[in-house]
């Protein structure tokens, strides 16, 4: 009988002790009578037994709820998003938060699911991508003010995935190579250009050094000649005879040349003794000719 009794009284402390202990970023809800006591934060708390009861347990840390959506962008392309909200029980708000709300997670998930319906069709498929900050934004304050009647505080929203349909997202891959092949084209269009006109300048740099060689040339040989007669000249030799003699040296210092290589490919025409002389002699003509052709030009020019 007296251990009966004794077991019974073991019972009913186990079941009646006024002392219980609440851990850190918890918060204990008492009833008293099936009524709303206080809520009791980390530490020893104490209640009265029989009377009080511990009617729910409260967690004040953060937590993270991922949501994901499928909707329509602008341009009729269905993406699924991957929205990650962090919230949290305002430790002052302990009685709406257990109260109020019965589940707190499908009241969040219905509020995200309605801005990202909301936000998203507006947005073309790259807008998404750019601007899905300000969708986490409009999710955020949406929540916000929607849960801070409910007790719970609204840390963070994040737009932590974006995920186009399979199809589209071989499309873009192809528009994104398409668009860096026309680059590349475009970059050796240019480094081609830019060797043209390099090769172009080189030549033109080139030619114009030869024609300057040509006339350096020219003109020395005009020099020489001018003072080979001015030396025949000097020995009585008049200036016919000594244009016909240099000519003729020149026409014989031209063939020596030409023969000196047993590969040259060059024939002089006319070769023949008298070619010099005849050389000579239609030079001088087509001088005569020229200079009577130019008088009478100038003649006509002052009667006018």
């Amino acid at each position: 009988m007296g251990i009966t009794i004794l077991f019974i009284l073991l019972i009913l402390c186990i079941v009646g002790s006024p002392v219980f202990v609440v851990k850190q970023q918890t918060s204990v809800i008492i009833e008293r009578f099936g009524k709303f006591n206080s809520s009791r934060n980390a530490g020893i708390n104490f209640k009265v037994p029989f009377i009080d009861r511990i009617a729910g347990k409260i967690n004040l840390k953060i937590q993270q709820l991922d949501v994901m959506i499928e909707t329509k962008t602008k341009d009729n392309v269905f993406v699924h998003l991957k929205v990650s909200v962090q919230y949290q029980v305002v430790q002052t708000a302990v009685y709406d938060a257990f109260y109020k709300l019965q589940n707190p997670y499908e009241q969040i998930t219905s509020y995200v699911f309605d801005v990202v319906r909301a936000e998203v069709p507006k947005l073309r498929l790259d807008d998404v991508f750019v601007r899905k900050d300000d969708i986490a934004n409009a999710v955020k304050s949406e929540l916000q003010e929607a849960m801070q009647s409910y007790g719970y505080s609204i840390v963070k929203a994040l737009v932590t995935d974006i995920d186009p349909d399979e199809q589209v997202k071989q499309a873009m891959n192809r528009i994104n190579s398409a668009e860096r092949e026309k680059v590349a084209a475009e970059y050796e269009a240019e480094a081609e250009r830019i060797k043209i006109v390099a090769k172009a300048k080189a030549e033109a740099e080139s030619k114009q050094l030869q024609g300057k060689g040509i006339a350096d040339q020219r003109r020395e040989i005009a020099r020489g000649l001018e003072e080979s007669v001015k030396v025949l000249n000097g020995v009585n030799i008049n200036s016919q005879e000594a244009s016909s003699l240099i000519v003729v040296t020149q026409h014989y210092d031209t063939l020596s040349s030409i023969g000196a290589s047993s590969r040259s490919n060059l024939i002089l025409l006319p070769n023949n003794p008298s070619a010099a002389s005849d050389m000579l002699i239609n030079m001088i003509t087509s001088f005569e000719a020229s200079q009577r052709v130019g008088e009478k030009i100038n003649d006509k020019s002052s009667q006018t």
